[in-house]
């Protein structure tokens, strides 16, 4: 289980475009990586949206957001370009990052139990440990929160 002040597990995954990104490459800036269950969904979406609207606010305070889910880089993209979101969106098909920052839990809806992403976030500062853990996130008011902490 992961705690404030561990380092962050590096990962390296595929951006909307196919790039490669790793959580390494940010170093030297803060980092609001969230965990999200599912693109183009209605809290998904909220959510993402907020940190579009908050962007200037978290390019002030030398942050950079970045988005994963288990969705695929395709599915990314028309999220990305249908919302007009600035940051990047990571697929995690494989759940690396999903798993290693221990987010794949088991859900329950309509008394129905299925296994997905809780909704996360995680601060990291510039040299790559963890500032905050955010789990089970509800969103409205988080992206708020998450720069109120950041401040």
């Amino acid at each position: 289980m992961l705690s404030i002040g561990d380092p962050a597990p590096d990962f390296t995954l595929s951006d909307a475009d196919g790039n490669s990104v790793s959580l390494s490459d940010f170093k030297g800036q803060k980092v609001v990586l969230y965990f999200y269950p599912k693109d183009d969904t209605p809290g998904c979406t909220k959510e993402a949206c907020g940190f579009r609207d908050a962007q200037d606010d978290y390019m002030d305070v030398n942050a950079v957001v970045i988005g994963v889910s288990p969705d695929s880089e395709k599915s990314h993209q028309r999220f990305r370009d249908k919302y007009d979101l600035p940051f990047l969106l990571l697929a995690d098909r494989e759940r690396q990052a999903i798993e290693g920052y221990d987010v794949w839990k088991e859900k329950n809806m309509y008394g129905k139990k299925y296994m997905g992403v809780e909704r996360s976030t995680f601060i990291i500062d510039e040299d790559g440990i963890l500032l905050e853990i955010m789990r089970k996130v509800k969103v409205d008011g988080h992206v708020q929160s998450v720069l109120a902490s950041l401040s």
